[in-house]
């Protein structure tokens, strides 16, 4: 079976995301941590098949939110590093990614 570890920085990346739509809408905010938490769990399906966006990084792009799961997939362990909006400059995606 797949393991699922989240980094630090992605749990991060996920508070940021879930106070963006809270304060957009009262619940917003869970809907938005439900979804990406269940495209995540889908990881122990998909992983892999996602494109190569960024050196060695998966890209799983939700399919309700304008966010991408950047992970990476080695044997039996899914690592996710990051959870990021977007409509985000490209150099300060690059440079979140590049820690």
């Amino acid at each position: 079976m797949i393991r699922i570890r989240i980094s630090e920085e992605a749990l991060d990346d996920l508070d940021d995301g879930y106070w963006f739509y809270e304060i957009q809408e009262s619940g917003l905010g869970d809907y938005f941590a439900s979804t990406l938490k269940a495209e995540i769990e889908g990881l122990r399906i998909t992983a892999g098949i996602h494109r190569r966006d960024y050196l060695d990084y998966h890209r799983l792009l939700s399919r309700v939110f304008p966010h991408a799961v950047y992970y990476t997939f080695e044997q039996d362990e899914v690592v996710v590093w990051a959870v990021v909006d977007c409509r985000r400059d490209p150099d300060w995606i690059r440079h979140h990614l590049d820690g």
